[in-house]
């Protein structure tokens, strides 16, 4: 009782020691232990320190600072502002852009209007009074808003303008005599239309059965 009382005092290593100690020779083992079983070695719970240098301490890493997101007020003080300038036109345009392209022909070719007036909407030939081709008519859009459109014809031979079209937004033939006079001659056109030519300046006028007009023909 005293072996068994110490042995478990001291441990499973005493313990295989008394246990092969108390066998007798070649007698039968008086252990109930297997001997594969048995502590042949000493526990290895013994803490080795191992050559080299001591390890690196861990860091902690500290936690990201999230910046806060800029806020509407920041973004829209920071936001470029964008400010509309008048265009700028050459003198007399934007008063009155008929008379001042009217005083453009045999001045202008048609490079001439691409600043001013920029690309042509379309283009059409021009036909003489036997029906042949002698030119182009280009359709550029009025920059100022005033009229639909205006239509420039450039001479075949030349090149120069010698026509200029101007289509009314709204115009009624009472409103053109109002504006230019009535100093005119008067002819039927196709359709129940009206041809006007003005005596006293280059203009003419082509106004629809309704008393619409439809456009101005400068030259």
């Amino acid at each position: 009782m005293k072996m068994r009382r110490l042995a478990s005092m001291l441990g499973p290593a005493l313990f295989a020691v008394l246990a092969l100690a108390a066998d007798d020779g070649g007698k039968t083992p008086t252990s109930k232990i297997p001997l594969v079983l048995r502590y042949s070695d000493a526990p290895n719970s013994a803490i080795v320190t191992l050559p080299g240098p001591p390890p690196e301490p861990v860091g902690v890493q500290g936690a990201t600072v999230v910046p806060d997101a800029p806020r509407a007020r920041d973004l829209d003080e920071a936001r470029p502002v964008l400010r509309r300038t008048k265009r700028e036109y050459p003198e007399g345009f934007e008063q009155d852009s008929p008379k001042f392209m009217q005083a453009k022909i045999g001045e202008w070719r048609e490079f001439d209007v691409h600043d001013l007036l920029g690309k042509p909407l379309r283009q059409r030939p021009a036909f003489d009074d036997d029906g042949k081709e002698n030119g182009l008519v280009y359709a550029f859009e009025d920059p100022t808003g005033r009229y639909k459109e205006f239509e420039l014809d450039f001479a075949g031979d030349t090149g120069a303008l010698r026509t200029v079209f101007v289509y009314p937004v709204k115009m009624t033939w009472n409103e053109c005599r109002l504006t230019y006079g009535a100093d005119i001659s008067a002819a039927d056109a196709a359709k129940g239309r009206k041809f006007y030519s003005y005596l006293n300046r280059r203009m003419d006028v082509l106004v629809d059965s309704a008393g619409k007009v439809i456009s101005l023909g400068l030259y």
